[in-house]
């Protein structure tokens, strides 16, 4: 498929999973304020990485992607929270975000820390009530135990624990890729994996796309790093240079500017590798893999 398919494929579904996440905080019984912060930061646009994997991993096996409509919602509530929180002061202290003033900034801190809160939980609630004619039971049980474990202690908390931890001193290679692994790879993965056993892929398909996960995951963050030097603020729409500001190690500080593209370069060609492997129609990933590690904001 040519990029045209990409585009097609990722305005169809994006607009779906938006509207989808609308509707559900539309329905909810509570304070307008706290469901306006929680719309503020789920419609701040975004590239929708998450959810788009989980379609098109569920459209490679030839399924219907709108099965995992729900699910996707719910990894783009737990995504959301997590940008709420890490620009709080406590933690970022960032002031924009996709371009826009943080949460915070509007909805004042004690707000923002609710809003996240708020779709933290009601993400789960999201795959709890997933229609057991798409989704059997133990398939269910599944996602639900998959996304505790990707963005709680052993997943992405755990991994921005050890970022804030990491801050201020030189860290190894192996110790950034524990932190971007857990950080970001696992919700990354997770996204992946829900779509396969939505899907009904087999062992061998889930060992697969998980590897192609683990590459695109710290492909990902290499492209964040590499971003933040050579970035701009209306690319990235936040100010360039954070990371450096906030004295976090970094693929480039440890492997150079273009060590760090070599990276990248590797762990995109891993990623496709594992996709061909696959016996799938993974023309749409493969495509995915290629705006992450090419994109510009």
């Amino acid at each position: 498929m040519d990029p045209v398919s990409l585009e097609s494929f990722s305005k169809k579904y994006k607009a779906l999973v938006e509207e989808r996440l609308r509707e559900v905080v539309g329905m909810l019984e509570t304070p307008e304020n706290l469901a306006k912060a929680m719309l503020y930061s789920l419609e701040a646009g975004g590239k929708r990485i998450r959810p788009l994997l989980l379609f098109a991993v569920i459209d490679s096996f030839g399924k219907n992607p709108k099965d995992g409509l729900d699910a996707a919602a719910a990894i783009e509530m737990v995504h959301t929270y997590s940008l709420i929180h890490d620009d709080l002061p406590s933690m970022d202290d960032d002031d924009l975000r996709r371009g826009k003033p943080t949460n915070h900034k509007v909805f004042g801190e004690a707000t923002a820390i609710l809003a996240g809160d708020a779709l933290l939980t009601l993400s789960f609630n999201m795959l709890a009530e997933l229609p057991e004619e798409s989704v059997p039971v133990n398939v269910k049980l599944s996602l639900i135990k998959g996304l505790s474990k990707a963005s709680g202690a052993a997943g992405m908390v755990g991994g921005q624990v050890a970022d804030m931890e990491g801050e201020g001193r030189q860290l190894t290679l192996e110790q950034l890729e524990y932190i971007h692994i857990n950080k970001t790879g696992k919700l990354l993965e997770y996204s992946i994996i829900a779509g396969a056993e939505i899907a009904g892929a087999t062992e061998v398909q889930k060992n697969l796309l998980s590897k192609f996960a683990y590459h695109i995951g710290l492909a990902f963050q290499i492209r964040d790093d590499i971003l933040d030097l050579e970035g701009t603020e209306e690319m990235i729409g936040k100010p360039v240079g954070s990371d450096t500001e906030n004295d976090k190690s970094t693929y480039p500080a440890l492997l150079g500017i273009e060590g760090a593209k070599e990276a990248l370069d590797h762990h995109l060609r891993s990623a496709k590798d594992a996709l061909l492997s696959t016996d799938l129609d993974v023309d749409i990933l493969s495509q995915i893999a290629d705006l992450i590690g090419l994109r510009n904001h």
